[in-house]
């Protein structure tokens, strides 16, 4: 039996490893996953150089290629991610009217 793969939450931003990065991702400059919607605060890697980030069409990955990433975000504990690919995603909330990202 596969033991799960890591799940990491940091406020409505989630991250699961994943065995590898598509092939066909392509690169993101910067290493924000997600901007605060209120606060203007950033979901962010704090080590410039220690992971990349990544986009296949609408998904999201980040590529942490130090020894460990911290996830920092002004209103949350940060997070230390170990090496390895990460899928990022936001939590949506839903609503009768509609689907909407959660307002962090």
């Amino acid at each position: 039996m596969l033991a799960p793969a890591p799940l990491y939450r940091h406020g409505d931003v989630l991250l699961a490893a994943v065995p590898t990065l598509p092939t066909d991702a392509k690169p993101v400059l910067g290493l924000i996953l997600a901007h605060g919607e209120l606060s203007g605060h950033a979901h962010r890697i704090r080590e410039a150089g220690a992971a990349q980030l990544f986009t296949k069409g609408s998904l999201t990955y980040l590529r942490v290629t130090a020894a460990t990433a911290t996830l920092v975000h002004e209103e949350h504990r940060p997070i230390v991610l170990p090496t390895g690919v990460y899928r990022v995603w936001q939590q949506r909330e839903y609503s009768p009217e509609a689907i909407r990202t959660v307002v962090d």
